[in-house]
């Protein structure tokens, strides 16, 4: 199935731009038209899901309603809409007279996606993979087993068709059987990049399988320090959008660190209250939860994915800093204060993906950041780090040309026959 995935990547190159924003379009408005087929798969995996009595958090994950699949496919036309991302010129050097080097943007070859619960992860990721010339391995949780049939079987139909049978169907391959994945997990050759999306297991047993560069990130413990500069009302705000928005994202806030002042002041508790009042379920780190009464927390390394939030008690930005390098998992975190010095503070010195000021961590995604749709999000410090977009399924090549009548040989240059310039020439 890789070979077949590499042929069809191949194939999908070939392609203009323009060609592969059509195929985008054409994807859209299929899952558009296809709309209520899909909700049909949908509510047959959720009807299993509440036979089995999954857990809440990946029930909500399973749900692909009419809002979300509209995201989906608004996500996917603002990719359609963006520049051709193949052969774009990063630099140019003139190395010598007649002898001109280019850097350019290129497919990493085929990507192996594996994905839990979350089926709206599908069109997403292929659409990534279409625009920038990659072939695509999927694998889904079998929680999702009908929608994701139903997405691949649309999306499938739309590249045949679209493209004229230019490209194989096989350019993206939704995978079913759990067992081959180990083994395609060993197929470094075939396989360029593996992308888990899924809770922390997933993620560790993928980088401990595979022989594979491996793209992604474990846990979502977002945290948001409301500092002593704080505006009250703001920061009810925010840790309530962060926490109860989406409380199964990875982006969505677990806990929150307050400033010893606030407790001095009452705005600690009044910001409970509120919490309390819009449906947020209070835990506490050690001196939060003596101070006001709160249930333990048993680990202040946590991803709830659901309405808890844990609270906890630091007495300056650098307290704050430290706890978050100490627990967190390198993902968001935000600081809510109208003090510009602790702000700054905070921003230069926390070490994650993604760092806010008086913004909720629910921004930490691809759509929202104008990228069209994300492959993930990933808390590596190589290649990609934050929301993936279109520019982390690309890679670099360099083009070398000469238009000398008799070409160029490094002999030249050792002979002083020709000399280097290296000169940078505009992109």
């Amino acid at each position: 199935r890789a070979a077949a995935v590499r042929a069809a990547s191949r194939q999908l190159q070939r392609l203009s731009g323009v060609e592969r924003s059509a195929l985008l379009r054409a994807i859209g408005d299929a899952l558009l038209a296809e709309a209520d087929a899909i909700y049909a798969a949908n509510r047959q995996d959720i009807a299993a899901a509440e036979a089995a009595s999954m857990s809440g958090a990946l029930a909500a994950r399973l749900h692909l309603p009419p809002k979300k699949l509209q995201t989906v496919v608004d996500g996917i036309r603002a990719l359609a809409d963006k520049p051709n991302p193949l052969g774009r010129v990063r630099a140019r050097t003139r190395v010598a007279p007649g002898l001109e080097l280019v850097q350019e943007s290129v497919a990493i070859g085929v990507l192996l996606v594996i994905f839990e619960s979350r089926p709206d992860v599908l069109p997403q990721v292929s659409a990534l993979a279409l625009v920038t010339g990659n072939g695509l391995l999927l694998k889904g949780g079998r929680e999702a087993l009908h929608t994701n049939r139903a997405l691949h079987a649309v999306i499938t139909r739309a590249v045949r068709d679209a493209t004229r049978g230019a490209v194989d169907s096989a350019i993206v391959t939704l995978l079913e059987d759990r067992s081959a994945v180990d083994g395609l997990l060993k197929l470094h050759k075939e396989i360029d990049l593996v992308i888990p999306r899924g809770g922390a297991a997933l993620v560790q047993h993928v980088m401990r399988s595979s022989s594979i560069p491996v793209l992604g990130h474990a846990d979502g413990i977002c945290h948001i320090y409301v500092d002593s500069g704080a505006n009250s009302s703001m920061a009810a705000r925010i840790v309530l959008d962060a926490k109860l928005d989406y409380p199964a994202a990875c982006n969505a806030a677990e806990t929150a660190l307050l400033h010893a002042q606030l407790v001095a002041d009452g705005r600690a508790q009044s910001l409970l209250d509120e919490l309390r009042a819009g449906g947020v379920r209070l835990v506490g780190g050690p001196r939060a939860a003596a101070e006001f009464s709160l249930p333990l927390a048993e680990s202040l390394h946590t991803e709830y994915g659901d309405s808890t939030l844990c609270i906890e008690l630091v007495e300056s930005v650098d307290e704050a800093v430290a706890h978050i390098a100490r627990w967190g998992s390198g993902h968001t975190e935000v600081i809510v204060t109208e003090d510009s010095a602790a702000a700054s503070s905070f921003l230069s010195q926390v070490d994650s993906a993604c760092v806010f000021h008086n913004a909720s961590s629910r921004f930490a995604d691809g759509f929202r950041f104008g990228l069209g749709c994300e492959v993930g999000i990933s808390t590596s410090r190589i290649h990609a780090r934050g929301p993936v977009g279109l520019e982390g399924l690309l890679t670099m090549r360099w083009r070398l040309v000469s238009d000398a009548g008799e070409g160029h040989t490094v002999s030249d240059f050792a002979s002083g026959a020709c000399a280097y310039t290296h000169e940078a020439l505009p992109p």
